[in-house]
């Protein structure tokens, strides 16, 4: 699957006292690019979830590079892209960027779960993820 990309202007909310932003917001910035993602390939996760019975996505595991910090009123990109699927897991590679410049680089490990316990990936949706014409 090519890179999603989303912008984001950064608002005061997201920053602490110095005006940079807080390092909890960087997860609420990779979270939508994970979401935008899914969105644009087509999948619908509130068809996913079934009414609280059907497939979840939880993060499982985050290594994160924080590389440079961004700036309040800094218009930033969040480019999100699914470096690896296994049977009930997606790795995620997303990067943050002003402009050029490389602000974050995350490496997200996502579980899929029913009923709070890990689950296969039906194929339609591993192809969709894989970058595949679902069979």
């Amino acid at each position: 699957m090519s890179p999603h990309q989303i912008t984001i202007r950064v608002y005061y909310e997201d920053t602490d006292f110095s005006g940079l932003v807080y390092h909890a917001s960087y997860l609420r910035f990779l979270e939508r690019g994970r979401t935008e993602l899914l969105r644009a390939a087509g999948i619908d996760q509130s068809a996913l979830h079934a009414g609280g019975e059907g497939l979840f996505f939880a993060v499982r595991r985050m290594t994160i590079d924080w590389l440079m910090p961004a700036r309040m009123d800094d218009v930033i990109t969040v480019e999100t892209r699914t470096a690896a699927v296994r049977g009930a897991s997606i790795l995620v590679a997303q990067r943050i960027l002003r402009g050029e410049q490389v602000l974050l680089t995350a490496d997200v490990r996502v579980a899929a779960l029913i009923g709070g316990r890990p689950a296969r990936l039906p194929d339609g949706l591993r192809a969709i993820l894989e970058g595949r014409a679902p069979a």
